[in-house]
């Protein structure tokens, strides 16, 4: 409610919560996101100290505090572009669409909660997404989507095929790949070091992704401070596959899909309310029509 009051008199003000790490924190703190909340920040367990609790916040709040701010200290590396952008004019000839692998962070469940419902049931891809969010809470957000979508969301399990017209989070704190077994797609997960300092990373799936399906990736990076994704995108653009880009305007933090777009690594820049259509036409593209041809006399 707090929330809400606070939106109706400072819309633009960042606003970030606490939360506790359990079922309720989570969705506490999406229900506070969902209501206009920037960020949350969850709360130390077990520390074992007050220095020591206070420490693991100050390292989750005060790069939140300066991505919300504007006030990112890498914002001259980002405008850097990486030679691998440059190498890829816009209209090249690019391959079908074979799946769909998103990169999100701060305000990541409300741009997938705008975004996913809008997919269709058919849709003739599978969806792997990288949400950067703590175990319990990649559940929950999980759920929340396959609640208001016509595609299933799930949160990602090891063995799980991977088929058209579903979807899967990588869960909280485990990297999320595919892997071609025998004739099908499956996922796998492990706790390997985390990339840009994070776990579930981006560009740990996007790398698997481009392995799995080559030329057939379509990489969408949103709103998200850091650079996660960056790299993988590399990858994608590499192999012949496709990338979107969340544009400045519609993004809470332009943190990764910045890095990408002044990469030169992004075939389109979109607000976040034209990301859906463009996944949609860009899968149907080299895709024939199942609908039975009409008979002449």
């Amino acid at each position: 409610a707090t929330v809400t009051e606070l939106r109706k008199t400072h819309p633009r003000l960042p606003v970030i919560m606490f939360s506790t790490l359990t079922e309720r924190g989570a969705r506490a703190a999406l229900e506070a996101i969902e209501r206009g909340a920037s960020d949350y920040v969850t709360k130390p367990a077990n520390a074992g100290s007050l220095d020591i609790s206070m420490q693991r916040i100050r390292e989750q709040l005060i790069p939140k505090i300066k991505a919300l701010c504007g006030l990112d200290s890498g914002a001259d590396e980002r405008a850097a572009p990486t030679s691998a952008g440059a190498t890829h004019p816009a209209g090249r000839v690019v391959a079908r669409v074979d799946v769909v692998a998103i990169a999100v962070s701060t305000g990541g469940p409300n741009a997938l909660a705008e975004l996913i419902p809008r997919l269709p049931a058919d849709l003739a891809v599978p969806v792997v997404i990288v949400q950067h969010m703590p175990p319990v809470f990649t559940r929950t957000l999980a759920e929340r989507l396959s609640l208001k979508s016509r595609i299933v969301v799930s949160e990602g399990v090891a063995g799980d095929r991977v088929r058209p017209g579903a979807a899967w989070l990588a869960p909280g704190d485990q990297h999320m790949v595919v892997a071609r077994e025998g004739g099908q797609v499956c996922l796998r997960l492990h706790q390997g070091e985390p990339e840009n300092s994070v776990r579930p990373a981006a560009d740990v799936l996007f790398r698997s992704v481009v392995e799995v399906y080559g030329p057939g990736v379509l990489a969408v990076v949103l709103t998200g401070m850091g650079k996660d994704g960056l790299r993988g995108c590399e990858a994608v653009r590499a192999a012949g596959g496709q990338v979107l880009a969340q544009d400045e305007a519609s993004s809470v933090v332009w943190g990764m899909p910045g890095y990408v777009t002044r990469a030169g690594l992004a075939d389109k820049v979109l607000p976040l309310g034209q990301i859906a259509d463009e996944i949609m036409a860009r899968v149907a593209r080299y895709r024939v029509s199942s609908a039975p041809a009409a008979v002449t006399a």
